[in-house]
């Protein structure tokens, strides 16, 4: 299948790993011109063929560097992945366990970056008639499953979606959601990471925590989702083939969310 992707101009977030580093992959395999913005410049992302910005996102200020630099050196956007998020900070805390220092640092990242950076794109964005993916969570729709802020705030960011979707749907934006289940990233595969910490507090080892997490989360396939495969998926929505498809969300998840 071809995407028709070559020379388009794209934004990625939270581009130094992940996700976020797969999907820059994938677009540059198909001949896109990308800028991936993390706060910390990996020696991956430097060498990924993306021109790689450094940005806090979770400020108002970050993304107006973001945004300045990638104009400058896009000539204008047709493309924007929102896909900064989780963060190292987060915490398998329960609702009392978090203040409202921490909710406004998880709302700051995983929701309103999205909202200040879609707000700066769009301009280009409807002129070029683009195309806005924003990544989400499963914990959207299993709210138990995840720490509350974190939750809320996906679930915050898939409403915001549909929200422009249906506004700017008009003027020839597209704009979809993909909601991953368990990624094979460092939120999970790092030891100091948020899965090792919920592996230390069930004092189990953290390999073995790992080795249960298909089981744990009633995985269908018996296996956590790749990076590559999200990036595919985000890709497609990207790309004219899915020319007709906007205000959903895509579920990558090995069929762990059982609902209807």
């Amino acid at each position: 299948m071809k995407l028709n992707l070559d020379s388009k101009t794209a934004v990625v977030t939270g581009t130094g790993r992940g996700i976020g580093l797969a999907t820059v992959k994938a677009l540059i395999s198909e001949g896109v011109h990308v800028v991936g913005a993390a706060r910390t410049i990996t020696r991956e992302l430097s060498q990924s063929g993306a021109i790689p910005v450094s940005a806090d996102l979770s400020t108002a200020e970050g993304v107006a560097t973001l945004m300045e630099k990638a104009l400058a050196e896009l000539g204008g956007l047709e493309l924007l992945v929102n896909n900064v998020g989780a963060g190292d900070a987060l915490e398998p805390a329960g609702f009392l366990d978090t203040d409202d220092a921490q909710w406004e640092a998880i709302f700051d990242l995983n929701l309103l970056s999205a909202v200040r950076i879609s707000r700066a794109a769009l301009p280009s964005l409807i002129k070029h008639r683009g195309c806005i993916v924003n990544v989400s969570s499963i914990n959207s729709r299993l709210p138990a499953a995840g720490p509350v802020a974190y939750s809320a705030a996906k679930a915050a960011l898939t409403a915001f979606g549909k929200s422009l979707a249906e506004e700017f749907g008009p003027q020839g934006v597209r704009v979809n959601t993909v909601s991953p289940g368990v990624v094979r990233t460092s939120v999970w595969e790092d030891p100091d990471g948020f899965g090792g910490k919920i592996a230390a507090s069930a004092g189990v080892e953290h390999a073995a925590f790992l080795e249960q997490i298909p089981q744990a989360f009633s995985i269908t396939t018996g296996r956590i989702t790749e990076p590559r495969e999200v990036a595919s998926l985000i890709a497609f929505l990207l790309s004219d083939v899915a020319g007709n498809v906007t205000g959903a969300d895509y579920v990558i998840d090995g069929g762990a969310l059982k609902a209807v």
